[in-house]
């Protein structure tokens, strides 16, 4: 049972000792009981020291390091001032996490019982009388407020690269796609009751929504009509002449005035979905450009922003291995394919990617495994480098072409070291050039891009060098051969001189042996 207990609220950290801790330690019960009577619980408890918070910051400062299990300089200060120097104290603690933290600090033994816990909540909800200097209300503005900015800090993922507008502006983006396409094929419909031949005149669903729009009734259409409509369609005075005479020798039924206005509306509305489309596109472009330039200079922003989305954040995409990224967006085709023990999918969100569409069908599961891998690298770049850049993303982007080249005509692609040297260096000159802080110069980061670009070719100018050379010494050098026997003339002795030389010496050996 806990001799003393530690007690954190929004307007300070207390230090509370128990009264009667053999008694009411008996059973939680008791102490549910005992909590609620303000009179009862006075007697339990009685309070060491409080000492209030300085500022908003500071409690949130506080409350951060509890919540995460961190002794805070605050914290450290009072348990040493009240407890460090006791014997056989045992400190209750609400938080678990925070109480290890103090055993391994401070050598204090904690505890976060049941019963700790139940005698914590009769503090806290009796703490405006047992606290000193505090009036009513105190505790629930305190509370409020630290409530507040705690939530707003939590939430907060990160101001500059903030990852849910682009999660927001793809889903969005994506759904006004299926919309805008719904709905101009409701204007084909509508409108071609009225002019159907205007279908296989103008096919692209923009262009006829604005088509639409201007001609209104077939039968009060003249040559007037041709400039504006030539503008519409991107100046082709031809296929305005088609439009004309098509529509004077129409086949639709007449509509009245009130049908024409109301498909003149539709269609406006649907011409504004097309145009904040396009704003929508630039706007996540943008956004890529901030939070994940590398992958969207890699991969393109509508793939990368749909990468982000699926995993979560760009943080979660970051975590993720090469093999993961993938198949991402392919979750049921693999869980299907290893369930009734099939072929797995090689490619799930990639495969919108241009490389997929470029590669052979035998080298598409290939480019999609290499491009995964080079995404990966992306994400993470972007996720964990301090400064945005889109040097790396372009890099790797000469990587994967170099790879598509390599997998057609077989020619030698530029390996990942050589690779990421020539981003370094590009990234330090441009570093340089806009007048950022970089060891060396403009002049430095300019040879470096230099050498790096011509590092493969130094590479394979000093192997040729280097096996130039040892053929040169072993030309001087004599050449080792297996040990021959020779004869006084300096020639090899044939087998059958070998074998009688060897039985001489073997005679020479044994006369030897037996003189002695």
């Amino acid at each position: 049972m806990a001799t003393h207990l530690l007690f954190e609220c929004a307007t300070g950290l207390a230090v509370f000792t128990s009264e009667f801790a053999e008694e009411i330690g008996k059973s939680v019960k008791s102490v549910q009981d005992s909590v609620d009577d303000v009179a009862k619980f006075a007697k339990m408890v009685k309070l060491v020291s409080f000492v209030p918070f300085v500022d908003a910051a500071h409690a949130l400062e506080v409350a951060n390091d509890v919540s995460e299990g961190v002794v805070h300089e605050f914290l450290h200060g009072l348990l040493e001032l009240n407890l460090a120097k006791k014997a056989g104290v045992v400190l209750g603690v609400e938080e678990r996490g925070l109480a290890s933290s103090i055993k391994a600090t401070l050598a204090i033994e904690c505890d976060a019982s049941d019963r700790t816990l139940e005698v914590l909540r009769g503090i806290r909800l009796h703490q405006e009388k047992l606290l000193a200097g505090l009036e009513q209300g105190d505790t629930k503005r305190s509370q409020l407020g630290l409530g507040h900015a705690y939530s707003r800090a939590k939430v907060k993922f990160n101001v500059n690269r903030s990852d849910n507008m682009i999660i927001q502006a793809i889903a969005l983006l994506d759904q006004l796609d299926k919309d805008v396409n719904t709905f101009a094929m409701r204007v084909r419909e509508w409108y071609g009751w009225h002019f159907p031949e205007l279908v296989r005149v103008v096919p692209d669903n923009y262009q006829y929504a604005k088509v639409c729009r201007l001609l209104g009734d077939k039968a009060q259409l003249d040559d007037d009509i041709l400039e504006p409509l030539a503008e519409l369609l991107d100046n082709n005075d031809t296929l305005a002449r088609n439009i004309l005479d098509a529509s004077r020798a129409s086949m639709g039924t007449d509509i009245s005035e009130v049908d024409h206005l109301n498909i003149k509306n539709f269609a406006t509305r649907v011409i504004h979905l097309y145009d904040y489309r396009k704003s929508l596109q630039a706007y996540l472009s943008d956004k890529m450009g901030v939070v994940a330039p590398n992958l969207a200079a890699l991969i393109g922003d509508t793939v990368g922003a749909r990468l982000i989305s699926h995993a979560g954040s760009l943080t979660n995409l970051s975590k993720y291995p090469a093999s993961t990224v993938q198949i991402l967006g392919a979750e049921k085709a693999l869980f299907r394919a290893l369930k009734t023990k099939g072929n797995t999918p090689k490619y799930g969100l990639i495969y919108h990617s241009t490389f997929i569409g470029r590669a052979g069908a035998k080298n598409k599961g290939r480019i999609s495994r290499f491009l995964a891998n080079k995404c990966s690298i992306a994400s993470r770049i972007d996720c964990f480098a301090d400064q945005p850049t889109t040097k790396f993303g372009q890099v790797l982007r000469d990587q994967v072409e170099e790879r598509l080249s390599f997998y057609e005509n077989g020619s030698n692609p530029t390996k990942n070291a050589d690779a990421m040297l020539r981003a370094l260096a590009m990234v330090k000159a441009e570093n340089a050039e806009n007048g950022v802080e970089v060891e060396g110069g403009a002049a430095e980061a300019k040879m470096d891009v230099d050498e790096a670009a011509s590092a493969p070719a130094d590479k394979k100018e000093k192997k040729k060098k280097r096996k130039s050379e040892a053929a040169m010494d072993e030309d001087e050098s004599p050449k080792k051969s297996k040990k021959s026997k020779k004869g006084e003339d300096g020639e090899e002795l044939s087998k059958e001189e070998k074998k009688k030389l060897k039985e001489a010496k073997k005679l020479a050996k044994a006369a030897k042996a037996a003189k002695a």
